[in-house]
């Protein structure tokens, strides 16, 4: 009977925050499948010893292949979309750190397998790969908080401070949605544009207008968050968690922080001229003399920002990302902290986002506060594709 070739188009998301799709050739009769006893593994490389290669799946489970004379093995670019300009490798040629999808036939023993074929992206090329797709974030990604959505015209109207966006979509258009219970961009999932609602957060990329209103979007990623503004009851630094008081349901909510967290502390006087603004109700009177000397940061790593509001640089999220980084340990019953968060519970979350010194912000207005810090908050770490500010 003759030999055919089928595809089983994968997903390859690389620890970096880099999607690479790359199609992986099944050989198997005419009308028959790969047998179902194959199996099929994507982790990252943490050992290689010989001809075994040790894999830790991106679920946490560690497996350990064999490769033989057999066993097809090959370095794929991220953003390949198929095998045709793959180039043949050897075990040797792995290395800690590489991402790997591997096809192979399950051992006598839990979690071994002998590999059928490999396929390889190198940790140096992801890296690569994410840098490149930070930039082009940084360069042409716009986002803030999403006011409404068209579905049946493939638009989207985001305002970000100020300022607002259509951002336009085709068929083509990426979108992904970030998962309700984490903040890392390995753990968003492919999504559909009906899934996003007004009140999400979301970041676009693609082509812009000339003076910047409309993006035709090659890609969107969006999640639905918690904003909370609220005042420290106890402080468990061991268990790195945060008993609030939330000032708008006047319940306690148990807030976790984890390595990505990333906790802030406005300087008194920036905090006192937005608690003008707040008050005023000017577009940007106070904001604008707190920002006169918040020169934007370098090189701002990975994150999903609100973008420029009102077009100027030195907005809430730019003044954010140079606001002084503080401890758990550094916060005290009765400070005033505004968090964003993952959805969570009603009583407990994890934070994405907190700032603290923010008494005379919450003294103006709650709820403008709250308003104004949710569409200007910067979704980073844990190696999100969305750039920071632009």
């Amino acid at each position: 009977m003759p030999l055919v070739k089928t595809s089983l188009a994968l997903s390859l998301l690389a620890t970096a925050g880099v999607t690479a799709t790359v199609v992986l050739p099944v050989t198997a009769e005419s009308g028959q499948t790969a047998p179902a006893s194959t199996a099929r593994l994507l982790g990252t490389v943490t050992a290689v010893s010989g001809d075994t290669i040790t894999l830790k799946s991106d679920a946490g489970v560690v497996a350990t292949i064999t490769v033989n004379d057999a066993t097809r093995i090959v370095r794929a670019e991220p953003g390949q979309k198929d095998l045709s300009s793959a180039t043949a490798i050897h075990v040797q040629d792995l290395a800690v750190g590489d991402r790997v999808l591997v096809r192979a036939t399950p051992g006598s023993a839990e979690n071994t397998y002998t590999a059928q074929a490999v396929i390889a992206m190198k940790k140096g090329d992801i890296a690569q790969k994410q840098q490149q797709e930070s930039e082009d974030w940084q360069k042409r990604g716009v986002g803030g908080i999403v006011k409404s959505v068209d579905t049946s015209a493939g638009t989207l109207v985001v305002a970000a401070g100020s300022k607002t966006f259509t951002i336009h979509t085709t068929p083509k258009t990426i979108v992904r949605r970030y998962a309700p219970d984490s903040v890392k961009f390995d753990d968003a999932k492919a999504s559909t544009l009906d899934q996003i609602k007004p009140g999400d957060q979301l970041r676009a990329r693609g082509e812009r207008n000339a003076d910047g209103t409309e993006v035709n979007a090659d890609e969107i990623i969006a999640g639905s968050f918690r904003n909370i503004a609220a005042t420290v009851v106890n402080v468990n630094a061991a268990g790195q968690t945060l008993t609030v008081n939330d000032l708008i349901t006047k319940k306690h909510v148990v807030v976790r922080f984890t390595p990505d967290s990333q906790l802030h502390k406005l300087a008194p006087e920036m905090a006192q001229a937005i608690a003008g603004r707040l008050k005023g109700g000017a577009n940007g009177a106070g904001e604008h003399q707190a920002s006169a000397n918040a020169q934007p940061p370098a090189g701002n790593g990975g994150g999903m920002g609100a973008g420029r509001a009102g077009g100027q640089r030195g907005d809430l999220s730019q003044m954010l990302q140079r606001a002084p980084v503080v401890q758990l340990t550094e916060l005290h019953p009765g400070d005033a902290v505004m968090i964003v968060s993952t959805e969570g519970t009603s009583d407990t979350a994890t934070a994405i986002t907190l700032l603290a010194g923010v008494e005379p912000m919450l003294q103006a207005s709650t709820t403008a506060s709250q308003s104004l810090f949710s569409s200007s908050w910067s979704l980073g770490g844990g190696g999100d594709a969305a750039a920071a500010q632009q």
